[in-house]
């Protein structure tokens, strides 16, 4: 069978990579789909690659979209005294969300472009990443089926706050039950002049392949495939060689990109990196940091025990690692969970909202601290907690057992052949 394999950004299509290459090798035909302006970082997969016009991310996401980030994080995904959020609160969500950023990440230019490819390639089936509902849009529109891979957690208004949305709209009188979800999509299947219509499916994907732990995943109410999660990292040197094996405790510190940016700091980080450096100078522990090549011409000389790079390759470092503290992105706290490693998740700052963090938590390996608190004190204290706690090295290693079960992307290949036929007729699906 054909496979078309997409998602909105080059890092995020990095966890599609491992399942792709496993459907190569029983034989079936994949092409991954990609913007221009990532066109290098996936063709580095290996994988056969179409290149989309479409606006690379950092023209869409403008002021309107930061600006919403503030009214979202307010609205959070529960309610003040932690209980359930009301119609309208989520109704606000799905408000925010839908032109904010999901028509921000989907833009009508993507959407077109992968209907094009689809109708031209003709997939028997397409996988996309969670965010990527452009994917969904096309399969619809070419006849495809298509399967939603998640490896990070359940956006607004597609599983748990979707089923919430729907039970309260139900309640409510028939003229009375908006829905720009359904609205959006629903037109986006209109330009395309797919034949079918808004189906739920569109947000979930007709099944999911699901990356995550068992006891860290939000029910779906579609078939679910899991593959045990694989790191990949295809685009980048590997520069972990050079560290030696601690003689002591080793934390990692990975933040990412967005959350430097100047548009969302709340905090000078430079700065509050170099205190927490200095600060955790007397506590016998090895930092291992990933830093911008522009904080560390800012910082005064670094404590002997700080280890600094421009870049860290987490399949490799993590292993070595009692703690890490990162920006809640996906592959960080996957490579994190895969290797038993307690974690420290920076929250509460683009679409990382303290609701998350407090979901993440439940897991006992993970411990939040929201921006709002973020401070040298307050990370150290967080860090020596995690590293002190047995609770926190217990729950990672209970987390680390169960994603070590899961299957691996070639046991998962036979679920995938079946579910596709079962979604198309056997005469359309293209033998191996």
């Amino acid at each position: 069978m054909r496979v078309l394999f997409t998602a909105f950004e080059g890092s995020h299509f990095n966890q599609l990579v491992p399942m792709a290459w496993a459907l190569r090798a029983a034989g079936h035909e994949v092409l991954a789909a990609c913007k221009r302006s990532v066109l290098q970082d996936v063709v580095r997969s290996g994988l056969p690659t179409a290149p989309l016009d479409a606006p690379p991310i950092w023209e869409l996401l403008d002021d309107f979209h930061r600006q919403s980030i503030a009214h979202y994080t307010a609205v959070g995904t529960r309610g003040p005294d932690g209980s359930p959020p009301t119609w309208e609160e989520l109704l606000a969500q799905e408000s925010i969300l839908v032109p904010c950023l999901y028509a921000r990440l989907n833009h009508i230019t993507l959407v077109r472009a992968l209907t094009a490819l689809a109708r031209g390639w003709q997939p028997d089936l397409v996988i996309w990443e969670n965010t990527c509902f452009a994917a969904s849009v096309a399969a619809v529109a070419s006849g495809a089926a298509h399967a939603r891979m998640v490896s990070g957690p359940e956006l607004s208004m597609q599983v748990r706050t979707r089923t919430d949305f729907l039970r309260l709209a139900g309640e409510r009188p028939p003229e009375q039950r908006e829905d720009p979800t359904a609205e959006w999509l629903g037109a986006l299947l209109e330009d395309v002049e797919s034949p079918s219509g808004f189906e739920e499916s569109l947000l979930t994907g007709q099944w999911t392949i699901d990356t995550r732990a068992p006891s860290t995943r939000t029910d779906a109410p579609v078939p679910t495939v899991p593959v045990r999660y694989v790191p990949s990292d295809y685009g980048k040197g590997r520069t972990a060689s050079a560290l030696p094996p601690p003689n002591r405790p080793r934390v990692c510190l990975t933040l990412g990109t967005s959350i430097a940016e100047a548009e969302y700091a709340l905090f000078d980080l430079t700065e509050v990196l170099f205190s927490f450096f200095t600060a955790m100078a007397g506590e016998s522990v090895e930092i291992v940091a990933a830093v911008t090549p522009q904080q560390r011409e800012q910082m005064p000389p670094l404590p002997a025990d700080v280890v600094v790079a421009d870049y860290l390759p987490l399949d490799a470092v993590l292993p070595t690692c009692s703690a890490v503290v990162h920006h809640g992105g996906y592959q960080t706290k996957l490579t994190a969970e895969l290797y038993g490693v307690p974690q420290v998740l920076l929250c509460g700052y683009e679409w990382v909202t303290e609701s998350m963090g407090a979901d993440y938590e439940m897991s006992g390996a993970v411990l939040s601290l929201p921006l709002r608190r973020l401070n040298a004190r307050t990370l150290r204290s967080s860090v020596l907690r995690v590293l002190r706690e047995p609770s926190y090295r217990e729950a990672a290693q209970r987390v680390r057992r169960e994603m070590l079960a899961m299957p691996a992307p070639n046991d998962a290949v036979p679920a995938l052949e079946e579910l596709t036929r079962l979604r198309r007729p056997a005469s359309a699906v293209r033998g191996r």
